[in-house]
């Protein structure tokens, strides 16, 4: 036998097993292991499968009432706003961080939400 040089690796020779042998628990185990042939197809999947809602119109009774609730809110009571994002309806409730009247928005927490999106408000008692 002739001394290995260094920086030589060793080959492992892999002898396939004869018919009949048992596999080994781990062996049989990385057979069924889940692959992801199509990276990002389930992400497609489910964003072809979420259902777009139009934007509802409010009525002229709807509109006044909405626009009664809003002038109640200050900055400091807790509310729930339903707004209109990207195709459908979102609901967040949290603390009135902010008013702007000049931009046209309300924040509640770190959401900020455009007057013309708000379809619902419910407020409730002051924190602070």
């Amino acid at each position: 036998m002739q001394p290995r040089a260094s920086g030589m690796r060793r080959l492992e020779v892999i002898v396939p097993k004869k018919p009949g042998t048992r596999m080994t628990i781990e062996e049989r185990a990385k057979q069924f292991m889940p692959f992801a042939a199509l990276r990002g197809l389930p992400e497609a999947l489910a964003a072809k499968e979420r259902i777009i809602v139009p934007k509802a119109e409010l009525s002229e009774d709807m509109a006044d009432e909405l626009d009664r609730r809003m002038r109640d809110l200050t900055v400091g009571c807790v509310a729930t706003v339903t707004y209109y994002h990207e195709g459908s309806y979102i609901k967040v409730t949290g603390m009135v961080a902010r008013i702007d009247e000049n931009a046209g928005f309300i924040q509640i927490v770190q959401t900020k939400i455009p007057f013309e999106a708000i379809y619902s408000i419910e407020s409730e008692e002051r924190l602070v």
